[in-house]
């Protein structure tokens, strides 16, 4: 019963506040890339993307906390997780609507909750990091972290989700941060980071290069396919 003790001591809630909080400030880019893989999906089938893959990262995420010591031991660790994201960005944005409205809901939902698990894991590198970091070795903490955020997620990605049927607009805002956080991931990265610490001119370029290449691609992407869509139809 020491660890039942132990949940009432200042350093734990201490700890647990911690976590919560980075958390907290971390959630934005979930309940964005949440927002993003969902949209396109039946009125019906959203909640459920929304929740159960918010549950699969939650699962995911723990699992990598437990690793992060064999997870600070891969080199490129950060560097191909930016990369994957830049791709998951510009997929997100250019995805094509379905448009066939008796196609495989199942098989969208699970697609929708596939790419949430995944960009949810490949961002929560720096999240794991800091989390494991305030939990100073505890699973406990990290799962009791986690599980107070769930709800704060949730009902962000369902806020987020509103306001892009309502403002397109803020797809393009969405992709733009998650491909901030990528390009932030890869100048982290410790192979090359000191690089882009003593040229500050060319990681300004970075991130204006790859944020703009994500948005400019995603928008004619966007574009050509409403040129031929008329065209197929005919």
């Amino acid at each position: 019963m020491e660890w039942f003790t132990d949940l009432f001591t200042m350093q734990f809630l201490t700890a647990l506040l911690s976590i919560v909080v980075i958390d907290l400030v971390l959630a934005g880019d979930n309940a964005i890339v949440i927002a993003l893989a969902a949209r396109n999906l039946p009125p019906h089938l959203q909640k459920k993307a929304i929740v159960w893959g918010t549950v699969g990262a939650v699962v995911v995420r723990s699992a990598m906390t437990i690793g992060v010591v064999w997870l600070l031991k891969i080199p490129g660790l950060m560097l191909v997780g930016g990369l994957a994201l830049v791709w998951i960005a510009y997929k997100l944005l250019a995805a094509e609507e379905d448009g066939d409205e008796h196609g495989g809901g199942a098989t969208t939902l699970m697609g929708a909750m596939k790419t949430i698990i995944i960009a949810d894991a490949v961002m929560g590198v720096d999240n794991v990091l800091a989390v494991a970091g305030a939990a100073h070795g505890s699973f406990l903490l990290v799962v009791l972290g986690l599980l107070i955020s769930i709800p704060i997620v949730v009902w962000g990605s369902t806020l987020v989700l509103k306001l892009m049927s309502r403002f397109p607009v803020i797809i393009y805002v969405g992709a733009g941060v998650l491909a901030f956080t990528a390009v932030h991931m890869i100048v982290k990265e410790p192979l090359i980071k000191t690089f882009f610490e003593t040229h500050s001119v060319v990681q300004l370029g970075l991130y204006v290069l790859i944020i703009g290449g994500v948005l400019g691609a995603g928008y004619l992407t966007q574009k050509r396919r409403v040129r031929t869509t008329p065209a197929e139809s005919h």
